[in-house]
């Protein structure tokens, strides 16, 4: 039934026996900068190339600090920390994510709260947001609690799923409504803009990641973007240790984390950098070339929303039914094209099936339906 999809995506790759879902792209100067950072011997989180890696992100986020990480996880979780999200909070978010975005609060000792999400933009839906916090949000001095838990609701976390931005004004108007802490999940999303504003620079806090199947690369490795640029420098610190810089004294002042990207990732992500605009221009291309032939094949390619321009990070369709998907993704892989399922909706694994929900209409209905398609950049 899908052979005509099986073989178009062959062809766009150059007929190879498997196509990947995302591989990356080494096609600058990684090898150049490794041998650099190698031959320095400055290769753990001391070194030119992860000050220079913030810089570039800085620069073509437009944020105030960026401030580099080992994965997006540990940065998402010191994101978390510094909103002030305590044991016993809980956290606004979406069930349709990645699950680092749940185990990032869980880390704090906090409890997520699952809203619904918007199909055109697969993101926290601010209508969602809206209605349960008129429902249940009960403000008292400087917090909101939630009546249904008694619990203290600290953050929204929205994730702006496969590169298309959530309605993040919208958002953001609610949270500062209810004097809430907005924290971007942009993971997958850089390259991606929302009205003219890169994601992860409207909340107060944005993370990236670099793993090894985003649009640009560390090998492992994540982002903290600041709009606050002293907490930016906070963060700097919080994740050297808390060391209070000495030419040879080890004295820290608070809790710290080993967070810190080591200078062999950063020179990675600075070759991967100086080619995002070809990367981002080439993905723009194959999304134009998928959304052609869906539409002449009948089947429904997930199109930037409205407001959004996005990285088309992962392609994505929507099928008729859980039925289809199933049909899709056996065809798909059997002929070696890989192709996968979104996730599963977080409320639905065992470590989070106790947490509070709405109805989640869209996230279930999206659940059944979406599945990834090959995205890598054609080269």
């Amino acid at each position: 039934m899908y052979s005509r999809v099986i073989e178009y995506i062959q062809e766009l790759y150059g007929n190879p026996d498997f196509v990947g879902l995302h591989e990356p792209r080494f096609v600058g100067n990684e090898k150049k900068y490794l041998n650099e950072c190698v031959d320095s011997t400055f290769v753990s989180s001391v070194g030119k190339f992860v000050d220079r890696f913030e810089q570039m992100v800085e620069e073509y986020t437009g944020c105030a600090k960026a401030i580099a990480c080992v994965n997006g996880t540990n940065a998402l979780h010191l994101a978390l920390l510094l909103a002030g999200v305590e044991r016993g909070d809980e956290v606004i978010t979406q069930p349709l994510t990645f699950i680092a975005t749940a185990n990032a609060i869980s880390y704090c000792g906090a409890e997520s709260v699952f809203l619904d999400v918007d199909r055109d933009t697969l993101g926290l839906s601010p209508d969602a947001l809206k209605q349960f916090l008129a429902t249940y949000a009960d403000k008292r001095g400087n917090f909101v609690y939630n009546k249904s838990t008694g619990r203290k609701i600290k953050a929204v976390v929205p994730m702006h799923t496969f590169g298309h931005a959530a309605r993040l004004d919208e958002l953001k108007a609610i949270c500062d409504e209810y004097g809430l802490v907005l924290i971007e999940d942009a993971a997958e999303s850089l390259g991606s803009f929302y009205k003219g504003q890169h994601t992860g620079t409207i909340g107060e806090i944005g993370v990236l990641s670099f793993n090894g199947n985003k649009t640009i690369t560390t090998g492992g490795g994540g982002m903290l973007l600041f709009r606050n640029k002293e907490m930016g420098v906070h963060a700097k610190h919080l994740t050297t240790q808390a060391k209070v810089p000495h030419r040879w004294e080890f004295v820290h002042d608070e809790i710290g984390y080993n967070y810190r990207m080591p200078n062999l990732n950063a020179a990675l992500g600075c070759a991967q950098m100086e080619n995002l605009p070809m990367f981002l221009e080439k993905k723009k291309d194959l999304a134009e070339k998928y959304t052609y032939f869906f539409e002449t094949a009948g089947i429904q390619f997930l199109k930037q929303p409205m407001h959004s321009d996005s990285n088309y990070w992962l392609n994505a369709v929507i099928l008729e039914s859980s039925a289809e998907r199933d049909n899709f993704l056996t065809q798909t892989n059997d002929r070696g094209v890989m192709t996968r399922p979104i996730w599963r909706l977080m409320n639905r694994l065992p470590m989070f099936q106790h947490c509070q929900t709405d109805s989640l209409q869209n996230s279930i209905w999206l659940e059944e339906r979406v599945v990834n398609i090959p995205s890598s950049v054609r080269l």
